[in-house]
C-alpha cells in the first residue's frame, strides 16, 4: 500500500496542490491587476482634477463677469460716470466692489481716464497705468496680468446709456489666481496645484523645497513625471486661458504623488504573502478534513453492506450523516438506504401479494360455499313472507335484506378474486354516463345527479361500456351516501357527473359531490381491498373500480376535503387495447 492508494490521501494531496497553485496564480494576477488599476486610477484622477480646475475657474470667472455686467448696467454708477468726476465715482465704486468682492475694480471714462479704483489689488501692488496702456479698454476684452503674488484675470465691460450712442465709460474688474486660489483648487481636486505664468511660478500648494525643484515649468506640456524630494509625482498641464493655444495665458500644474498613491501596494504585497501562507496552511488542514467528509460516509455504507451480506437483514441502516459530510457522499448513503428500504418494502409487498392471492383463492371457495346456503335461506324467507303473522313477515323482510346484502358482498369478493373479462366495443361515453346517472337515481329518495356534457355532445369511445357504467354507478352511490350524510348543499347541485376531452386521445370523467368528504388519514387507503368506513360496505367497491379502469388502460384518482366534498377523476383512452386483467 503506497501513500496515494487511499482515497482520503489522494483527495487531500490534490486539494492541497490545487490550493497552492491557485493561490500562487491568484497572487500574481492580483498583483499585476492591482498595480495596473492603481496606475490607471492615478492618471484618471489626475485628468479629472485638471478638468475640475478648469471648470471651477471658468465658472468662477463667468459668474464674476456676469456680476460685473450687472454692476456696469446700474443707473447709479452710470450717472456718476457721466459726471466725469473721480470724487463722485470713487465712493460708489468702492461700495459696488464690496458687493461683488472683486480683487480689482476700476472705472474709466470714455477717454480712458481712471475715475475710481477699488479692491485689494491696487497700486503699488499693480502698475495700473502700464496695464491700461498695454491693454486699452475695448468692448468685452479679457486678459491676464501678473503681479508679485499671483495673476489677475481681468475683464473690461463697457458702460453706455441708451439711446445715447457711444460708450459712456468702462468697468474693469478682475479676480486673482494666487496662493488662496491654488488652495481652493487643491481642496476641490485633492491634488497639489502650481500656477505658472510664462516661466515663473506665481503660486504653489507644494512646500518651498519641492516648489524649488520644479524647473523648466514654461516648457512642460501634457503629462509629465518629476522626482520632488522623496516622492515621485505625476503631473498634468492644464491651460487656464479661454484659448488653449494662448501661450501668454497662465497654466495650472496639477500634481499627485505617485509614491503616496501607491504606498498601499507595499502593505498590500506583505498582506498577500502572509495571507497566502496562512491560506495554504488552512487549506491543507481543510483538505484533509474534506477528504474525511467524503470517505467517512462511504466507509459506513461499505460496512453496512458487509453486515447485510453476512446477516441478510435489509433493515440494517448505515450510521446517520454527520453535519459536515460531503453532500454527494451523503447522497450515495441516502440512495443506498432508500434502495435497501425499497428492497425490504418489495419483499413485504411480495409477501402481502402472496397472502392476498391465497386469500383470494380462499375467498372464492368460501364465497361459493356461502352462496348456496344463502339461496336456501332466501327461498325459505320467501315462504315466510306468506305467513299470516305480521311480525313473522317483518322479520322475514329483515332477513331478506341481510341475505341480499351478504349476496352482494359475496359477488364483490368473487369479482375481486377472479380475472375480469372485458367486452371491448364502440360506445358513447356520454350515453354511458347518463345511463349510470339514471340507474343511481332509480328510487325517489335518491340524491339527484347532474350530467354535464352538453345537449348535443357525444363522446365516441372503444371500451367495455357495461364495466364503465357499473364503476360510475358505484361511485355515484358512494357520492349520494356522502351527500346524505352532509345534509344541505345550499342550493348547489349536490352531485355532478362531468365528461370532457383530455388531449387528443383521452376522455376525463369527473364525479363531483358536495358531501362530507374523506378524512385525510383515510384518503391514502380508499383503494385498498376490504377498507371501508361504512358499516354496510364491503370495502371492495373502489378496489374493483380501480381494477376495471386500469384494465381498460385508464387511471382513477380521488381528491377530497372534509366538509367540502370529493372529486373522483377517471381518465380513459379513446380506444382501449387491453382485454383482460387480474384482480
Amino acid at each position: 500500500m503506497n501513500l496515494l492508494s487511499s482515497l482520503t490521501n489522494r483527495i487531500f494531496f490534490a486539494s492541497a496542490l490545487l490550493v497552492v497553485v491557485s493561490i500562487a496564480v491568484a497572487v500574481y494576477r492580483l498583483n499585476v491587476s492591482v498595480t495596473a488599476q492603481a496606475q490607471r486610477e492615478l492618471l484618471d484622477g489626475l485628468h479629472e482634477a485638471a478638468s475640475l480646475v478648469q471648470e471651477h475657474k471658468g465658472a468662477q470667472f463667468n459668474d464674476f463677469i456676469r456680476l460685473g455686467r450687472l454692476v456696469a448696467d446700474l443707473p447709479r454708477l452710470k450717472a456718476a460716470v457721466s459726471e466725469d468726476d473721480p470724487p463722485t465715482v470713487q465712493p460708489i465704486a468702492a461700495d459696488y466692489e464690496k458687493q461683488i468682492n472683486a480683487d480689482l475694480f476700476v472705472v474709466t471714462s470714455k477717454t480712458g481716464r481712471v475715475l475710481a479704483r477699488a479692491g485689494r489689488i491696487t497700486p503699488p501692488v499693480i502698475d495700473l497705468d502700464r496695464m491700461l496702456a498695454a491693454h486699452p479698454a475695448t468692448d468685452n476684452a479679457t486678459w491676464f496680468w501678473p503681479y508679485d503674488d499671483g495673476v489677475l484675470q481681468i475683464a473690461a465691460i463697457p458702460m453706455a446709456i441708451d439711446p445715447v450712442p457711444g460708450r459712456l465709460g468702462t468697468l474693469i474688474v478682475g479676480f486673482s489666481l494666487d496662493r488662496a486660489a491654488a488652495e481652493r483648487f487643491k481642496s476641490l481636486t485633492q491634488s497639489d496645484i502650481v500656477l505658472v505664468m510664462g516661466n515663473r511660478i506665481v503660486a504653489s500648494t507644494l512646500d518651498a523645497d519641492r516648489t524649488a525643484l520644479l524647473t523648466d515649468v514654461g516648457s512642460l506640456r501634457g503629462e509629465f513625471d518629476r522626482r520632488l524630494g522623496d516622492d515621485d509625482y505625476v503631473g498634468l498641464v492644464e491651460p487656464l486661458g479661454a484659448n488653449v493655444a494662448d501661450r501668454d495665458a497662465p497654466v495650472a500644474l496639477v500634481l499627485r504623488s505617485r509614491t503616496e498613491h501607491l504606498r498601499f501596494l507595499r502593505d498590500f504585497y506583505r498582506d498577500i504573502v502572509v495571507t497566502g501562507l496562512a491560506a495554504i496552511v488552512v487549506a491543507t488542514i481543510l483538505g484533509y478534513g474534506i477528504a474525511r467528509t467524503v470517505t467517512r460516509p462511504l466507509r459506513a455504507v461499505a460496512a453496512t453492506m458487509r453486515e447485510m451480506a453476512a446477516t441478510g437483514d435489509l433493515k440494517t441502516t448505515p450510521p446517520g450523516p454527520g453535519r459536515w459530510d460531503d453532500e454527494d457522499a451523503r447522497t450515495v448513503a441516502s440512495a443506498f438506504q432508500n434502495l435497501t428500504a425499497a428492497l425490504d418494502r418489495f419483499q413485504r409487498e411480495a409477501a402481502q401479494r402472496e397472502r392476498l392471492s391465497s386469500l383470494g383463492r380462499l375467498s372464492t371457495v368460501v364465497a361459493h360455499e356461502v352462496r348456496n346456503p344463502l339461496m336456501i335461506i332466501k327461498s325459505a324467507v320467501r315462504n315466510l313472507r306468506k305467513h299470516p303473522s305480521p311480525e313473522v313477515v317483518e322479520v322475514a323482510g329483515s332477513i331478506d335484506e341481510e341475505v341480499t346484502r351478504l349476496n352482494r358482498v359475496v359477488t364483490d369478493v368473487l369479482d375481486f378474486a377472479r380475472p375480469i373479462r372485458y367486452q371491448i366495443e364502440a360506445a358513447d361515453l356520454v350515453a354511458i354516463c347518463r345511463d349510470a346517472a339514471q340507474a343511481a337515481q332509480a328510487t325517489p329518495e335518491s340524491v339527484p345527479v347532474t350530467v354535464e356534457a352538453g345537449a348535443a355532445m357525444t363522446a365516441p369511445i372503444v371500451t367495455d361500456a357495461e364495466r364503465v357504467r357499473s364503476v360510475l354507478v358505484n361511485l355515484l352511490t358512494n357520492a349520494q351516501a356522502a351527500v346524505r350524510a352532509a345534509g344541505s348543499t345550499n342550493g348547489i347541485p349536490p352531485i355532478r357527473l362531468r365528461v370532457a376531452r383530455s388531449g387528443a386521445d383521452r376522455w376525463v370523467i369527473d364525479v363531483i359531490d358536495r358531501g362530507q368528504g374523506i378524512a385525510p388519514a383515510d384518503l391514502s387507503h380508499v383503494f385498498e381491498p376490504f377498507f371501508t368506513t361504512s358499516r354496510s360496505g364491503s370495502g371492495l367497491g373502489l378496489a374493483l373500480a380501480r381494477n376495471v379502469v386500469e384494465g381498460l388502460g385508464g387511471a382513477i384518482a380521488i381528491e377530497s376535503r372534509q366538509n367540502a366534498g370529493t372529486t373522483v377523476r377517471i381518465t380513459l383512452p379513446e380506444a382501449a387495447t387491453r382485454a383482460e386483467t387480474h384482480a
